[in-house]
């Protein structure tokens, strides 16, 4: 049969990019354009091609008028929307993103753009008027060296790049509200990134006082399919220019972006769990540096990895002064500071809840105030050993972690879901069990029974709370799910210090001071009468840069001691994980970098997530693979190009890669 579509008379070739997650088909190819198309069938819309006798989805990168494959080009099967989707920032921003984390572009590009709503995009949408911006007061910032200097480069459009430590009862929506007010009434468009739904809503509440809320938008998952799409095109048209969103908010095609603003880097969230794997951190500061524009990252603690960006002179500093941050911080006690009792708690050590920790409740419940109580886990007894030998209790079936649900109930696995009505000890025989972490209702039982009369309040897991009445009552609540209370609470008892201290975990001691911080950052200042107890042993280092409250002390301390054993910030790491023979095989076949350091293999727990397509039985090993700070884009490329090779081999199990990988044991 005759062909009889005419191609394009101007530029009749597309080169697209099909959204096929296999490594070795992570390249453009060419199609024919028809006439009919050609208006249509512009860099960066949607399109559908036909390969390998399949229609799949596919963006035009490109119209050119030559091409340089040697067979004969298929047609585009057709143009899906006329909307340009894929900007050239966010193409270019999605090819160094790939490159960074040794992904395919088309993974990248389904995180940055979502998927398409029909109805929504053919909705007329008026034109947006200009942004009205409130005046902003730069008094707030004076409080931290250079933050006035820092919003002044805004003002004037500089790359200013900063890492910013928020003072305790800092209310630092409205410090980067008022950032994003100065970059927008300058005429350029800002992007924060935060890490979960409750930040988001705290964040546009303060933006909008700022800047119109017209022109200020907030981007989460928890959006529905149309909504979401509707706010991410008036974001890719130009309408907003204040842009607040949940890690894939950092791919928004915000147009003529001034500044990306980070908050709390170190949240597990913002970390991507789908390939690549991309951090949003890293991400942002990618699109900053692409851009030239103003970064911030901001928190109560600071990670290595933000130190690493001052160390290497990439960001500065925006801290205050160590008489600003006595003045705003609430006195904290840990088990052996005896500075806060006459006397030395003698059950301090072996009570769950000591006598200093008690007092200062009590205190601050006769002061009118409430109290904040946080504990590591939520349920009720999240972790169970053998009441005599000490052992983990795990599960017959999988060997997973059991706990117990709620009081009188049986034991139950947090990895398959089955119930044991009766535990016994396969390294002893003991039938007695003890509990390892005590979680936030077994927790709240407890201070109803010492505090008898007082109203107890949990915010854990589903049932989150946003803030409390400032009446007396007891606040229960896991790290992160702490609600805010008026005017501050009267004191912050951190239970269980050791449950977060003793993970074998490369981020445990930073992690566990984010969490700290973030708790102690609702109490009242010392002046105010606000106390922190922390149950844990203040001679420790991270209980220590609590008591002063120095997260760049702790933060250049870790730095410090991953530079000494070569792990991330320090160095680049990437994790491999699969079938051994796989893993191995893998590695065998890349082309690493001279200076490459490869350790294991190491098998994996059962409950560790395996890669996508393999075997559910089989053991997953880990290897990994070390490089210094400048070989890092060589490792990626290296893994990349051999990541290709496998996949179009079609005889190897799946392997999966993951550079700088968040926990790397």
């Amino acid at each position: 049969m005759t062909d009889i579509r005419q191609a394009a008379e101007h530029e009749p070739i597309a080169r697209v990019l099909p959204m096929l997650s296999v490594p070795h088909l992570d390249r453009e190819f060419d199609y024919l354009v028809t006439a009919e198309q050609s208006d249509d069938a512009q860099p960066g819309v949607r399109a559908r091609v036909r390969f390998h006798g399949r229609l799949v989805d596919a963006f035009i990168l490109e119209r050119r008028s030559e091409t340089d494959h040697a067979g004969k080009l298929g047609w585009l099967d057709r143009v899906i929307s006329s909307e340009r989707v894929l900007t050239q920032d966010v193409r270019r921003l999605a090819d160094a993103v790939a490159a960074r984390y040794a992904g395919t572009r088309a993974d990248v590009i389904r995180l940055a753009v979502p998927p398409r709503h029909a109805r929504v995009e053919k909705e007329t949408v008026p034109e947006a008027p200009a942004a009205k911006v409130q005046p902003v007061d730069p008094a707030a910032w004076g409080a931290y060296g250079r933050g006035t200097h820092f919003l002044d480069a805004l003002a004037e459009g500089r790359a200013a790049r900063a890492v910013w430590q928020a003072l305790p009862g800092e209310r630092w929506q409205d410090r980067l509200a008022e950032a994003a007010a100065v970059v927008v009434g300058g005429g350029r468009s800002a992007l924060a990134v935060v890490p979960d739904q409750r930040d988001v809503d705290t964040l546009f509440a303060a933006a909008v006082r700022h800047v119109d809320e017209g022109a200020v938008v907030a981007l989460s998952a928890g959006l529905g399919p149309a909504q979401r799409y509707r706010r991410w095109l008036s974001v890719l048209r130009g309408h907003a220019r204040f842009v607040i969103g949940t890690r894939s908010a950092v791919f928004a095609p915000v147009a003529d972006l001034g500044l990306v603003m980070v908050w709390d880097d170190g949240d597990d969230t913002l970390v991507e769990p789908r390939a690549p794997y991309p951090h949003a951190r890293e991400v942002a500061m990618l699109r900053a540096h692409q851009l030239r524009c103003a970064g911030l990252i901001a928190g109560y603690a600071r990670t290595a990895e933000a130190q690493a960006l001052v160390a290497t002179k990439w960001a500065h500093d925006l801290v205050a002064t160590r008489p600003v941050v006595r003045s705003r911080t609430p006195r904290v006690v840990a088990l052996d500071d005896s500075g806060f009792a006459q006397e030395r708690d003698a059950a301090a050590h072996t009570a769950r809840l000591p006598t200093i920790a008690l007092d200062a409740a009590r205190a601050a419940l006769r002061s009118e105030r409430p109290v904040l109580v946080q504990v590591p886990r939520r349920g009720y007894v999240p972790a169970l050993a053998c009441g005599k030998c000490r052992t983990i209790a795990r599960c017959r079936v999988c060997t997973g972690p059991m706990s117990l649900p709620d009081r009188g109930a049986g034991a139950l696995c947090r990895w398959c879901g089955r119930t044991e009505s009766a535990l016994r000890c396969a390294r002893c025989g003991s039938d007695a069990v003890r509990a390892v972490v005590v979680g936030a209702r077994r927790t709240a039982e407890e201070l109803g029974r010492a505090f008898p009369g007082t109203a107890v309040v949990t915010s854990a897991g589903d049932a989150v709370l946003s803030e409390v009445a400032a009446n007396p009552a007891l606040v229960v609540a896991t790290p992160g799910a702490e609600p805010a209370t008026p005017g501050g609470y009267g004191a912050a008892l951190l239970l269980d210090g050791w449950a977060l201290l003793g993970r074998q975990d490369l981020r445990a001691f930073e992690d566990t001071l984010r969490r700290w911080m973030a708790a102690a950052a609702l109490v009242r200042h010392r002046g105010d009468g606000g106390v922190v107890v922390v149950v844990a042993e203040a001679a420790a280092p991270t209980v220590q840069a609590l008591i002063r409250w120095d997260p760049v002390g702790h933060a250049e301390l870790e730095l410090a001691q991953r530079t000494e054993v070569g792990l991330p910030p320090a160095v680049h790491m990437a994790a491999v994980d699969g079938v051994r023979a796989a893993v191995t095989a893998l590695l065998e076949a890349t082309e690493l970098p001279g200076t490459a350091d490869v350790l294991g293999p190491v098998e994996l727990p059962p409950g560790a997530r395996r890669p996508s397509g393999m075997e559910r039985d089989a053991e997953v090993s880990r290897m990994l693979v070390r490089v210094p700070r400048d070989a890092g884009l060589g490792l990626a490329s290296a893994l990349r190009r051999a990541s290709g090779v496998f996949s179009a081999r079609h005889d190897q199990p799946p392997v999966r890669v993951q550079i700088d990988p968040l926990h790397i044991g």
